[in-house]
């Protein structure tokens, strides 16, 4: 009977672990922590396999969480290295708002580069990452293999003039709110715990009237809402947007002025937009024309999230253009 007992053991022991121990080539473990970059604690995620593709993120002021799971199948080809910006996602809040600048942030994506130990890099940057990921290319070239240019932008000025047509795009009687409501201030209305963002009636309007037909064209996230959008760093967002409202861009992040620059850019580079792009694909067009032999990828029935709507044809745009 203990015969029996320990046969029986052995065999269910057996079928466990065969059904319950992965295989290395399908396991993708997540490693992540903290870099100590210049006095400010970055946070990071690495996954994946092959050669380090760093991913920073847009808002200002949102964090990496936005692009899984649409980039996870990148895992597979590349080391996907997310992190959050200063003051946003998981990396450390500042007491100083004036240090949330794009400048510092190159310093602190050069940090996290070197502590990694993560070598030359792919470096993809998404709406605000885009204009990070320039201006780490003007100064870091020497550290970047592949540059990719997610629904971005080379020049404040004209961004803040598509945004101009975007706002005079909006139904009218939402256009009036939004007017109403940037005219009395945005900031400071409501009770004491909303009175440092914008009041959740010009979230609908700008982020669902204003801005939802430039997010989504294919796919729409059936879980967007413009309030629920709200949860970002308003601090670092006010200082680098501006607190004139989301139509113009008047803080901070109004010294990117990149587009006659760009030119010296020699590393390949890809730039992606949607045909319904919030950054208007002439945007695009614009970098592309200044970076000498960079690629073009208008993606069709797309707007801003082009990895939401299009996942196939943005992976694909990847894939191809760093080789897997």
């Amino acid at each position: 009977m203990k015969m029996l007992i320990l046969m029986f053991c052995t065999v269910i022991c057996s079928a466990l672990c065969t059904q319950t121990t992965p295989t290395s080539s399908t396991v993708y473990p997540e490693e992540q922590g903290f870099v100590d970059a210049n006095g400010v604690m970055i946070y990071y995620k690495l996954l994946g396999r092959g050669k380090p593709l760093l991913v920073v993120h847009g808002g200002p002021g949102a964090s990496h969480d936005y692009f899984l799971p649409y980039l996870l199948p990148l895992a597979r080809h590349y080391r996907l290295v997310f992190i959050d910006e200063r003051g946003s996602g998981q990396s450390e809040k500042l007491e100083e708002v004036s240090a949330y600048t794009v400048d510092n942030m190159v310093e602190d994506v050069e940090a996290v580069r070197r502590a990694l130990n993560l070598g030359q890099i792919s470096l993809l940057g998404h709406s605000y990452g885009g204009v990070l990921a320039q201006a780490y290319a003007l100064k870091y070239q020497k550290n970047l293999s592949h540059l990719i240019l997610g629904s971005t932008f080379s020049s404040t000025k004209a961004m803040n003039d598509v945004l101009a047509r975007i706002k005079q795009n909006i139904p009218s009687d939402a256009r009036e709110r939004v007017n109403k409501m940037e005219s009395e201030g945005l900031y400071g209305h409501g009770k004491d715990y909303e009175k440092n963002r914008y009041t959740s009636d010009y979230m609908i309007a700008a982020w669902g009237d204003g801005y939802f037909p430039y997010l989504y064209q294919n796919r729409p996230d059936p879980n967007y809402d413009p309030v629920d959008n709200g949860k970002m760093a308003w601090d670092l967002y006010k200082e680098m947007w501006g607190e004139h409202g989301e139509f113009v861009i008047d803080g901070n992040l109004k010294s990117a002025e990149y587009t006659e620059q760009l030119s010296a850019i020699k590393i390949p580079t890809l730039i992606i937009a949607g045909d319904h792009d919030e950054s208007d694909p002439s945007l695009s067009r614009t970098m592309h024309e200044k970076i000498g032999g960079s690629k073009l990828v208008i993606l069709p029935r797309s707007g801003h999230m082009t990895f939401v709507d299009q996942p196939g044809l943005f992976q694909k745009s990847i894939e191809e253009f760093l080789g897997k």
